[in-house]
């Protein structure tokens, strides 16, 4: 079992994957990286060995697919031997009204943002538990506490991870493993660029907001959990 912390971090090529890898990085973690993009992958981990990451997984994946989703989980435990932060931050979304949206489109947005959610930390979760430590960090969005327009399926997927989310933490709490849920306002990320009600770039938040939040969280006192995080630009602005 590798003796530095390991973080396994999904969407990790680029955005608040991306940040998140790298703020864990300087504080020593190797880090394991997932996203469908190799190539940007391969950037990511060229800066996380930079940032400080002791060693570093490139694992291409594409989470709609079951055999990729056990592969990854797998390639991680048989490497390194444990995960002591999952981040599960990977998403998709297609902005619609609700009579445009396909079933198809709701059906990828469901398996990315919720089911491989659910599938990859049950595969990662027995060896926390067995291990008594370990961390749980969900990046969900404001969109999963707040409906908004043309937003039906993506909304859907995020109550659908803060359900999931709370009732795991209630689980898994007694085992000393903590599930921390971010709700991040607009960031200023390729996805925010899609909402038409998104504040200027220069108001929203930044993905390294929402790295730092995640990172605060995690280090507070193993008797402390911060639950749930919601995390809004402080005075958006429109155009």
């Amino acid at each position: 079992m590798l003796d530095k912390p390991v973080i396994l971090v999904t969407g990790a090529s680029r955005g608040i994957g991306k940040a998140i890898a790298l703020r864990f990085a300087q504080a020593g973690f190797a880090c394991a990286l997932t996203a469908r993009n190799a190539a940007k992958l391969q950037e990511t981990a060229q800066q996380v060995t930079e940032a400080g990451a002791p060693q570093t997984l490139v694992i291409p994946a594409d989470l709609t697919r079951d055999a990729d989703i056990d592969r990854l989980a797998r390639t991680v435990l048989e490497q390194w031997g444990k995960v002591d932060v999952l981040v599960n931050n990977a998403g998709v979304l297609f902005l619609k009204p609700f009579t445009e949206l396909s079933i198809e489109e709701f059906d990828q947005m469901m398996a990315v943002n919720m089911r491989a959610v659910f599938l990859l930390t049950q595969k990662i979760v027995p060896g926390m538990i067995s291990r008594r430590t370990g961390t749980i960090i969900n990046i969900a969005s404001l969109a999963g506490k707040n409906g908004f327009k043309n937003g039906t399926g993506y909304g859907a997927t995020k109550w659908a991870l803060r359900g999931w989310a709370s009732s795991l933490m209630l689980e898994l709490r007694e085992y000393d493993v903590r599930v921390i849920t971010i709700f991040p306002g607009s960031v200023n990320t390729d996805m925010a660029g899609q909402l038409p009600s998104a504040p200027l770039p220069e108001t929203r938040l930044q993905p390294e907001d929402v790295a730092h939040a995640a990172f605060q969280a995690y280090v507070l006192p193993q008797r402390a959990m911060m639950s749930e995080i919601d995390l809004r630009p402080s005075n958006p602005k429109k155009g």
